[in-house]
């Protein structure tokens, strides 16, 4: 059953004149590493897809190639989004490979995780061969973001972190898909 904040409200004036406590359900949190393997998951914005995903569903963790050709992943935060972002990578985006396997593992919960990042991002379509390392850090209310404002925070972390010629062309395609 969801609690809705109004009727928890309610609740809390309905129980509060006999003096009860109220304890509240948090969502439950998990954290997973993964390894991604499909025909196409690298140098197609497979990765700037997983954290668009991170943003809109604020999760913690990071993104990164491996020499194999698979995608390594760390996801943390709640367990349903992380599902849902699983999903959206097993289906891939229109330039990756759709159908992805992810095998993936519990792994410890770390609290003092607050950002997800994309290690050594580059991007063919803009040739930009330098790579950066693009870090979102957490919203601190935990709230889930439409995919139209994940894509801005998105191209705002990038607009910060590229530098020079990188940036020039980065903006120059602002609105190519990722």
């Amino acid at each position: 059953m969801r609690i809705t904040k109004h009727i928890l409200l309610h609740l809390v004036v309905i129980l509060g004149g006999w003096g009860c406590a109220l304890i509240t359900a948090k969502a439950e949190q998990q954290a997973i590493t993964a390894t991604v393997t499909g025909t196409k998951i690298q140098k197609v914005g497979f990765r700037a897809m997983v954290q668009k995903e991170a943003i809109m569903y604020n999760l913690a963790g990071f993104a990164r190639n491996n020499a194999d050709g698979t995608v390594a992943l760390r996801l943390q935060g709640d367990k349903g989004r992380i599902d849902q972002t699983l999903a959206v990578i097993r289906a891939g985006n229109k330039k990756s490979s759709q159908d992805n396997t992810v095998s993936q593992n519990p792994a410890a919960w770390e609290p003092e995780l607050k950002t997800f990042t994309v290690f050594a991002w580059t991007s063919t379509s803009r040739n930009i061969t330098k790579p950066y390392d693009l870090v979102f850090n957490l919203r601190p209310g935990d709230n889930q973001i439409s995919r139209k404002e994940a894509k801005a925070v998105w191209n705002d972390i990038a607009e910060r972190t590229l530098r020079g010629d990188d940036l020039a062309k980065f903006l120059k395609h602002l609105d190519d898909e990722d």
